[in-house]
């Protein structure tokens, strides 16, 4: 039973918690309720007590741990996969602790969490980030509700309130795709712009596989067996530039048939790179990144490549007009000699080496996005700009360094404007459905898990993958049979190869 207890001008209110542990009655405030006469701290004691009793009441002082204390043990206390505790230690540090950091879990109003939002988008974030860090800010309070420091979590949203019109603006914009003939495409521009055949065979890999950028850059070639891939591992880059080697996003682990002519042209990519392993983990992986050799950013032009395109001919015969002109048929070395001077290409610069692997950011924004869009993006201080390219052999070689506007003959158009490497895997989807795929087929390949009673009752069969290995076939070949239409030849020497066996 409550009790008053007399302090001075005034009395507190004093009612048990728990065996030999009293609590005193606060006001609004969190403070110590005062009161004029003993009956109303005994009435207002009595109150609290009989909440304890039937367990609603809560110690309004525990409420009191400020926001930012409470969301750093929370982030301590959690385990789960490192690219998951990345997202929300950026989102907490970028996003909610500016805002929440210095207040008080009590404090935190349903009205506060929506100003915060408002300010969020009067920045020019988009709304569907964030609503995703008002999720990592809702979990966050979900777990102090539960561990009692405050009676609600603020960050809730009441179904059916707020504004009714543009009830979409969470959505992001639609992804971008492209068909087999863009893809091929692109991936002719990729490889030019990189100087090498590798870029080729994993742009089309990933756009008829719907691999995730993390599968492709983790392929082992252990994976890569007869017909098929196996996914079992990805690379996720974290903030800090390391690649960690981690299971594949939601454990999709999966095993991915491959139709004959794409198994032909991995395996032949992997045979004619020999790989090794990375100094990294270890292992031997089907793809490497491209990297430069020291003090090459700050000499930039034509490389080897570049000028052996432009001729015609191959590297050695490019080395050989350089070294022993001699021994080169005279025809053959003033063609060479006129592709070094439409180039400006500068002997002895130092050429791209590989690097151990591809980053998300250097590949996506400095290799496909320019094919993609035909535009390098911006670089401070230069402004967003047309890729420079020679117009011939089509579809043109970039003209690198110094003078290349000037010595660009046009541009390339733009392809798919908005497409990411992500959107490869929407592309593949969608094609998937154009070819009437099953969705459970559909589902296996991409790797998403349909968790319906339908799903339960329907099977992959040999049929199935059949009709799709005829499906993703004839699309191919339809695109290179369009590419061949258009010009005969490639300046990439493995969809070169394809070209001269689609003329046969």
């Amino acid at each position: 039973m409550g009790y008053a207890e007399k302090r001075g001008s005034y009395f507190r209110a004093r009612f048990k918690i728990a065996p030999g542990r009293y609590g005193t009655v606060r006001d609004a405030s969190g403070g110590m309720a005062r009161f004029r006469t003993k009956r109303e701290a005994e009435k207002a004691a009595n109150d609290e007590e009989s909440k304890v009793r039937a367990g609603s009441w809560r110690d309004p002082s525990l409420g009191r741990i400020t926001f930012g204390d409470f969301a750093s043990r929370w982030y301590a206390a959690q385990d789960l996969a490192a690219s998951t505790m990345q997202n929300y230690r950026r989102h907490l540090e970028e996003h909610l602790l500016p805002e929440f950091e210095k207040s008080n879990l009590a404090d935190i109003m349903g009205a506060d969490v929506d100003a915060w939002e408002r300010k969020e988008r009067e920045r020019g974030y988009a709304a569907s980030s964030i609503a995703t860090w008002r999720g990592t800010l809702h979990l966050v309070l979900a777990d102090a509700v539960e561990e009692g420091l405050i009676s609600a979590n603020p960050a809730s949203k009441r179904r059916g309130r707020g504004k009714r019109a543009g009830r979409s603006r969470a959505r992001g914009p639609e992804k971008v795709i492209t068909d087999p003939f863009g893809l091929l495409l692109i991936a002719e521009r990729a490889a030019l712009l990189s100087g090498r055949d590798d870029e080729f065979v994993a742009v089309v890999l990933a756009g008829f596989t719907g691999l995730r950028w993390g599968e492709l850059v983790g392929l082992e070639t252990r994976f890569v067996r007869q017909g098929e891939l196996r996914v079992e591992w990805q690379l996720y880059e974290l903030d800090t530039g390391e690649l960690l080697r981690c299971p594949p996003k939601d454990d999709s682990y999966r095993t991915i048939a491959l139709p004959e002519w794409l198994a032909t042209l991995v395996a032949a990519h992997v045979a004619r790179n020999a790989p090794a392993p990375c100094a990294c983990h270890g292992r031997t992986y089907v793809f490497r990144g491209l990297g430069m050799a020291n003090g090459v950013s700050g000499r930039p032009g034509a490389r080897l490549a570049d000028v052996a395109r432009r001729a015609g001919v191959s590297t050695g015969t490019v080395s050989n007009v350089l070294n022993r002109p001699h021994s080169v048929v005279e025809a053959t070395r003033i063609r060479v000699e006129k592709a070094i001077a439409d180039l400006g290409y500068v002997r002895g610069a130092a050429a791209p080496v590989p690097a151990e692997h591809w980053r998300r950011n250097g590949f996506a924004t400095w290799l496909f996005q320019p094919a993609a869009t035909g535009w390098y993006p911006r670089k401070s201080p230069q402004p967003a700009r047309p890729v420079p390219v020679l117009a011939d052999p089509w579809p043109g070689i970039p003209a690198r360094g110094r003078g290349a506007n000037a010595r660009a003959d046009c541009c390339w158009v733009p392809i798919a404007p908005g497409l990411t490497p992500h959107g490869l895997r929407h592309s593949h989807r969608t094609l998937m459905e154009e070819l009437g795929t099953p969705a459970v087929l559909a589902d296996e390949r991409i790797g998403h898990t349909d968790t319906s009673v339908q799903r339960r009752y329907t099977h992959v069969t040999a049929e199935m993958r059949a009709r799709l290995d005829e499906g993703l076939t004839r699309c191919w070949e339809q695109a290179l049979s369009t590419r061949f239409e258009i010009s005969p030849r490639s300046s990439v020497g493995v969809l070169n190869e394809l070209l001269q066996a689609c003329r046969a």
